[in-house]
């Protein structure tokens, strides 16, 4: 095995590896020089070739019917190069000479990559032969090789192939040919600037041109609306070489929230909501997309309520329920009140623009959308006035007999609770503090107008009177003579008794030692007194 150096028809330089197929010169074999070969991309190689065969086997001479090159095979029989359409008008088989069984590729391709193989056949019996291993070819292809460091831009022109000798190189930009001729250059890299480069002699075998990244591409995968919990992927794409790396931002955050073409969101929150941009880098730029917009809908949130003003609420007052949700779409909202389910209002504020007592009550808020609701806690909210006019009544009610428990109740819608005083007739003396004041044995004395008044801090009111008599019986009665003093036989004589009763009493006059009645009334009139008559019983 030795290594050499040979040029391709068309002057590039490539690596060869030649080696001789068979060991101590056989009687059949096939000499590949060079056995390896790697070219580029547009190119024409050669590849060499020598055979021999014995010249008479049993007294009969060997000739030489078929020979051909091959890369395939079908059912093991080898399928001849000249058949296949992809090589027929590329290639040429050079057997002028006896020996010699050269191979011309021009217009090399990259799928020409192949290990070929040259096959005889003679008319010798069984007088097949084939040189294998065959000549590995490598067809490769010019590229750039960027290098980017913090002042500059440096471009080398390479490939795969190790050339032996140095070769001068032709430079573009945007298609129009560069002065420098060396395989590295140096470039301040502009907007719209693509480069390429070639083997001098062979500008039509260019390499593919670098560029920074361009028509960038940013979108949102899925479709339809986004709702919390699903999974969310943005795409990020662009058209740039060396290629691009791609990282991902939220909003104005400068912050990378991910450094992948893709960004999924496996289950997407409603804070992931905002615009995203994309950003495709590479060493000779970088390009950003235009804002991505992610609108994650999501169930209303339980919504917070609350009391304007808070604190006490005057009746009569403005109050404000206000009630708010997160909520995407945005929610729609009723309110209600206590346990019923009758809908008061259907705006986010429940306004009383004048509040009332019978307003009090505990107040729920619903938030809904197509998504769900929601309904907050009860509020509540306490209406605060001062004591409306107080009602009074007595227990028993009726007569009210001397002696009997008697109770007199007053009571007074207000909030806060009222407190209460009682007072009897025009005196300002309170004579209780409770909303019921008790006589346990009520006397006559204890007869009179009652009033009673309720007071909170907003305010009082005070009763109308109520009327307490307290009936009884007649006191022993006193007897009054009318004229007083000495009373004259034959004078007019009024007699007046009177008795504290309840109810009033009835009077009837009796004269001493007389059961029949003399006179009834307060008042017993004698218009011609006459000594008998002296004493009169009542």
């Amino acid at each position: 095995m030795s290594f050499s150096a040979a040029a391709a028809a068309t002057g590039f330089v490539v690596l060869f590896l030649s080696v001789t197929v068979g060991q101590d010169e056989p009687d059949w074999s096939v000499k590949y020089d060079p056995t390896q070969i790697c070219a580029l991309r547009g190119s024409t190689v050669e590849i060499k070739c020598s055979y021999k065969y014995p010249s008479r086997i049993n007294r009969i001479k060997t000739e030489v019917k078929t020979r051909f090159w091959f890369t395939k095979e079908n059912n093991r029989v080898p399928l001849d190069l000249k058949k296949d359409s992809d090589y027929n008008s590329r290639i040429t088989y050079d057997f002028d000479k006896s020996s010699s069984c050269n191979l011309t590729i021009k217009d090399l391709k990259q799928r020409d990559s192949a290990e070929y193989k040259f096959r005889f056949i003679t008319n010798q019996p069984g007088g097949k032969f084939t040189g294998s291993p065959g000549v590995t070819l490598t067809v490769t292809d010019l590229r750039v090789q960027v290098r980017r460091s913090e002042t500059q831009t440096e471009l080398k022109c390479e490939s795969s192939c190790d050339l032996t000798k140095p070769a001068s190189y032709v430079w573009f930009n945007k298609e129009k040919k560069m002065k420098q001729q060396t395989s590295s250059i140096v470039v301040s890299v502009a907007d719209g600037d693509k480069y390429s480069c070639s083997v001098k002699g062979h500008e039509n075998h260019r390499s593919p041109s670098v560029y920074a990244p361009e028509i960038l591409s940013a979108k949102l995968m899925s479709s339809g609306q986004i709702t919390e919990g699903r999974s969310v992927t943005l795409n990020c794409s662009s058209d740039a070489n060396p290629e691009a790396k791609y990282t991902w931002r939220k909003n104005n955050n400068q912050s990378v929230v991910s450094k992948d073409h893709q960004f999924v969101f496996s289950s997407i929150l409603s804070s992931d909501s905002g615009l995203y941009y994309c950003t495709a880098q590479n060493e000779l730029g970088k390009k950003t997309s235009g804002p991505v917009s992610v609108q994650v809908t999501y169930a209303p949130r339980p919504p917070s309520v609350s009391v304007t003003p808070s604190g006490y609420i005057m009746e009569g007052s403005l109050v404000t329920l206000n009630c708010s949700s997160d909520a995407n779409p945005e929610a729609k909202y009723t309110w209600r009140k206590n346990n019923n389910q009758s809908v008061v209002s259907k705006d986010h504020q429940f306004v009383f623009s004048s509040i009332l007592s019978s307003d009090s009550g505990l107040y729920y808020c619903t938030a809904q959308n197509e998504l769900g609701k929601k309904t907050s806690v009860p509020v509540s909210v306490q209406v605060t006035y001062a004591p409306r006019p107080p009602s009074v009544s007595v227990t028993p009610s009726g007569c009210i007999m001397e002696g009997s428990l008697v109770t007199l109740t007053c009571s007074s819608d207000a909030n806060p609770e009222a407190k209460y005083t009682w007072r009897k007739n025009n005196d300002q003396s309170v004579i209780s503090k409770d909303h019921q004041f008790v006589f346990s044995s009520i006397l006559s004395s204890d007869s009179g107008l009652y009033y009673c008044t309720a007071q909170n801090e907003l305010g009082e009111k005070t009763s109308g009177p109520v009327s307490v008599q307290v009936t009884y019986a007649p006191r022993p009665p006193s007897v009054s003579v009318t004229p007083s003093g000495e009373i004259m036989e034959g004078s007019l004589v009024t007699l007046t008794c009177s008795s504290d009763a309840n109810p009033e009493a009835n009077y009837t006059w009796y004269k001493e030692g007389e059961k029949a009645p003399k006179a009834s009334g307060q008042n017993f009139t004698i218009t011609n007194i006459i000594l008998k008559q002296r004493k009169l019983l009542l």
